[in-house]
């Protein structure tokens, strides 16, 4: 896993001297993934990264976490709470629907959360811009693979360096780079509503994607699913707008 994190560093570093730019910032949830890329992101460049934390009605030891994580690496950071800014616009558009009898109830919670990514993702450029940084994406092979992220949200960066890496190979990273314990091994979830966690949306668990994507046997119902969301999502994947992975 050092060999990796070398590797990965360097291949950030490069990745920045191609476009000209100054540095890297991510936005970061408290979650292993973007635990994973803060840490390595500080170590490419220690005096020109960035940590954001994006409060958009969140939970708040979702901001604790992130945090613990900002605090582990030593990394720059600055939050940008959304929560007032997305209920505006959230509502701004409800009104507008509801007005012509046309607001679908059954898509609220998809919608309401697919505009949270997508606001965290113009924040990040806007401050990427300020700062002259590339965003560095967080999705790891799992999630590519099934789709499990908002197109032009969390989806919506520069940089894909965790794209190779399976959500078990992500926690020995971040065990290798010093991510606290109590953020490798926390449910990952998108904090997106009470109780929510990625393995219910998906409806498998991280293990099996993992052991699917490395060729191993795993049950046929499961098979399944995943191979049901990597086609549905396929639009996702779009290799012509797809940005770097490692």
């Amino acid at each position: 896993m050092q060999e990796n994190v070398n590797k990965l560093v360097e291949w950030l570093q490069q990745q920045v001297r191609d476009a000209g730019l100054d540095g890297l910032l991510v936005g970061v949830s408290g979650g292993v993934d973007s635990a994973v890329v803060a840490h390595l992101i500080k170590k490419a460049f220690p005096e020109n990264s960035l940590a954001v934390i994006l409060p958009c009605k969140s939970n708040p030891g979702d901001q604790d976490a992130a945090q613990k994580v900002i605090d582990s690496c030593g990394i720059e950071a600055v939050t940008v709470d959304l929560t007032e800014t997305h209920n505006v616009l959230f509502s701004t558009i409800k009104d507008q629907l509801q007005s012509k009898n046309e607001y679908n109830e059954d898509q609220e919670r998809l919608a309401d959360a697919n505009l949270r990514a997508r606001l965290r993702m113009s924040t990040l450029y806007t401050l990427g811009t300020n700062y002259k940084y590339l965003v560095v994406g967080t999705d790891n092979a799992a999630e590519w693979y099934t789709g499990y992220f908002t197109k032009y949200g969390d989806g919506g960066v520069d940089l894909v360096p965790l794209l190779h890496f399976t959500k078990g190979e992500v926690r020995e990273l971040a065990r290798e780079l010093g991510v606290p314990s109590e953020i490798v091994e926390k449910a990952p979830s998108a904090g997106l509503w009470e109780g929510q966690t990625d393995e219910k949306e998906l409806g498998v668990s991280y293990d099996t994607i993992d052991k699917h994507l490395k060729g191993e046997e795993i049950p046929e119902d499961d098979k399944k699913v995943i191979e049901d969301l990597h086609k549905k999502t396929e639009h996702k994947r779009d290799i012509a707008s797809a940005p770097p992975k490692f």
